[in-house]
């Protein structure tokens, strides 16, 4: 495996595996003290990514919220928040989006195919755009991040990038909340698609951790290969 960043996949889902609902107000998946948590794993890692149907649907800032852990970022000489990256095919993204406009840091683009003229003519002006291969090469993606400096990547989404990222077997932990109850409703949003996972029966997933967070239960997982805060390659 050429030398990548450690991928630390996070995502919140209903008992029945969903990560959202169909209506035009985000689900509530997780609370307060959770969301605080996972102000404290972006805080401590170097870059952020979703997909480009993520940052259209849900609009994300991808901030560090705690004022102390900005501070603490800017003692250990980082920026106040990671850098944030996103996967597109066509470029289809508005630069008026809160990922490009909030947070002073670099707002990295991978895009994929014949798209990145276009992508570089439209967004140009507010990230830094990258070729991703055509098709998509996501160990060079994650090859190109670990070149900027990207030790530790945090992936939160959506349902096409989680599965993209452990169907290629480039996960190393897996931060699974489960929201007590369930939505039902087979055109919504699922955390992963179909695909050929290398985490079967035969190559489980080692539970790390279970932590009960108010009514939601945090699950942490690493893959078999995975060892816990080390960079694969370094």
């Amino acid at each position: 495996m050429p030398h990548r960043p450690y991928v630390l996949l996070s995502v919140a889902t209903s008992i029945d595996g969903y990560i959202d609902d169909r209506s035009d107000r985000p689900l509530a998946l997780s609370n307060d003290a959770d969301f605080d948590r996972v102000d404290e794993v972006r805080a401590g890692c170097d870059a952020i990514l979703v997909g480009a149907e993520t940052v259209r649907r849900d609009d994300p800032r991808l901030l560090v919220r705690s004022a102390a852990r900005r501070a603490e970022r800017l003692r250990q000489g980082l920026g106040e928040t990671p850098l944030k990256v996103t996967l597109t095919g066509n470029g289809d993204l508005d630069p008026a989006a809160r990922f490009f406009t909030l947070g002073d840091v670099e707002k990295i683009v991978y895009v994929t195919g014949p798209g990145l003229p276009k992508t570089r003519e439209r967004l140009g002006g507010v990230a830094t755009i990258a070729d991703a291969g055509d098709p998509l090469d996501l160990p060079g993606v994650l090859a190109d991040l670990s070149a900027r400096g990207v030790r530790r990547l945090m992936v939160e989404g959506g349902t096409g990038v989680h599965t993209l990222f452990l169907t290629s077997g480039l996960v190393d932990e897996l931060h699974l909340v489960v929201a007590p109850f369930f939505v039902g409703d087979s055109g919504a949003p699922r955390f992963v698609g179909d695909g050929a996972f290398p985490y079967g029966p035969d190559n489980p997933l080692r539970l790390a951790e279970t932590r009960r967070i108010g009514e939601v239960v945090l699950l942490r997982y690493l893959t078999p290969s995975g060892h816990e805060g080390e960079t694969p390659g370094g």
